[in-house]
């Protein structure tokens, strides 16, 4: 019996693809999938936390908005740079990492892409069992967490299709529950008088921009394992433009959100996030269905967490064993795995999670910063969009087993960022004089792009064209 491609299979059906390349008659969708699949994701509570936070460590509401904007469009076009890879390569993100830092070189990048993804899984787990709880009024929110994890445990199973399609749901919930909330906090507070207090601080605000930016620039080794079924055909353009609106739009609405809530009732959001949202939701028909709300967005985003999560696991073992593929046994095992790690993680997390989470947050800009920079200029300006995919997977191929060039750039990427970061645990010298303004991303992104481009163009040796595994 011929097996069907994945456009005949059913959305249920556990897709076959892992790291291998897509062929042409398996592509489906278009750019719109994109953005309905980013802008559901970023529909969530853990944005709202994160809008949150620039206002609970010191902006005024309103320069903290125009600093999480002015951050997510930046970080958000880097990341949408990064989408538009999946349609030409037909590959997930990571794995076109060999390409820059060799076939194990990319193993650096890629352990740290997995504490990434277990570590935001795991925050965001924290919160969706609290309104799993909340919704089931099972009481505990160690059962909502059991429960949360069993679903994102499925859904990452099911893989690509059922993702895209929790994502579009996602959106039209995510959509409809915070444009409700955002009525209920201008008619239940004077919002106006919460706006304006206080004048404009350069450390705040840049701390604002960097919360914004972080956001979307820790995107960055997810997206084009989300668009990469997309015929080859596909555009830059229009894959770029689908997912940055949908990104940008979606994170700014709920930091927003998140902004002025912390303004306007901080202590008591800071005490119960999810709690005092079903609050604000008023009666308890309404607030059941604001809890549903919040378990849908935060189910879209674990789900990329987790299927993120298994992809690069994948990558880096097969980087060893020389594989293109794995087995679907292998493929539940290993995300079930992921998922109950991260449920782990978030049944013992810390009782401080707002501080907790802006640090990691933070912590993670550092070093993805230099991996985006590295891996954009190389695709775009030195190979050109130009790849060789068999390449990709033998270590004695063009791209080699470690890039010694990338992998120093790297290291120089985040070392720089040191005298400029502003954290709990450490603060530069740069950043005092600065009055603690964070500008380390800022720093890592111009400093590996201009020591990364000129070795690269002389060391870089790309095919002709993208060379598809036949």
């Amino acid at each position: 019996m011929v097996e069907q491609p994945d456009t005949a299979r059913s959305s249920l059906t556990p897709e076959r693809r892992t790291i291998d390349v897509i062929p042409e008659d398996e592509r489906h969708g278009t750019p719109f999938n994109q953005f309905t699949l980013w802008f559901g994701a970023n529909m969530q509570i853990t944005a709202v936390v994160d809008g949150a936070l620039a206002v609970i460590f010191g902006a005024d509401a309103l320069w903290a908005i125009i600093g999480l904007l002015i951050g997510n469009v930046l970080g958000g076009a880097v990341m949408a740079l990064h989408s538009a890879q999946g349609p030409r390569l037909g590959l997930p993100q990571m794995i076109s990492s060999r390409a820059q830092f060799g076939v194990l070189g990319a193993c650096v990048p890629l352990a740290l892409v997995v504490l990434l993804y277990l570590g935001f899984a795991a925050t965001g787990t924290v919160l969706a069992g609290q309104a799993v709880s909340a919704l089931l009024h099972l009481g505990s929110p160690t059962i909502g967490i059991l429960i949360f994890g069993a679903l994102t445990a499925v859904i990452a199973v099911a893989g690509y299709k059922l993702v895209h399609i929790v994502g579009r749901f996602a959106t039209v919930v995510g959509a409809i529950g915070f444009t409700y909330l955002a009525v209920r906090l201008f008619t239940s507070y004077d919002v106006a008088a919460f706006i304006g207090l206080k004048p404009f601080d350069a450390a705040t605000f840049l701390l604002a921009v960097s919360l914004g930016a972080g956001w979307q620039l820790t995107f960055g080794p997810y997206v084009a394992d989300y668009s990469r079924y997309l015929p080859s055909d596909t555009s830059v353009r229009s894959a770029f433009l689908s997912t940055f609106a949908g990104s940008v739009i979606g994170s700014q609405w709920s930091m927003t959100f998140g902004a002025l809530l912390a303004a306007v009732v901080g202590p008591k959001f800071v005490a119960d996030q999810v709690g005092f949202i079903g609050t604000l939701a008023g009666p308890a028909v309404v607030a059941i269905g604001i809890y549903f709300v919040i378990v849908v967005g935060k189910l879209t985003i674990t789900c990329l967490d987790a299927y993120g999560g298994f992809m690069s696991t994948v990558t880096g073992v097969t980087a060893f064993t020389g594989q293109t593929r794995v087995s679907q046994a292998a493929r539940v095992v290993s995300i079930v795995v992921f998922v109950a790690a991260t449920v782990g993680i978030a049944l013992f997390a810390s009782a401080d999670f707002l501080n907790n989470f802006k640090n990691f947050v933070l912590v993670l800009l550092t070093v993805f910063t230099p991996w985006s920079a590295i891996n954009l200029i190389d695709y775009y300006l030195v190979s050109k969009e130009r790849v060789d995919v068999p390449a990709l997977y033998d270590p004695r191929g063009r791209y080699g087993s470690w890039n010694v060039t990338a992998l120093a750039v790297y290291v120089l990427g985040i070392c720089v960022q040191i005298p400029f970061l502003a954290q709990s645990l450490y603060t530069g010298p740069v950043t005092r004089l600065l009055g603690g303004a964070d500008i380390s991303w800022i720093v890592a992104l111009l400093v590996t792009g201009a020591v990364y481009y000129p070795l690269a163009r002389r060391t870089s040796n790309p095919p002709e064209t993208v060379t598809q595994r036949g």
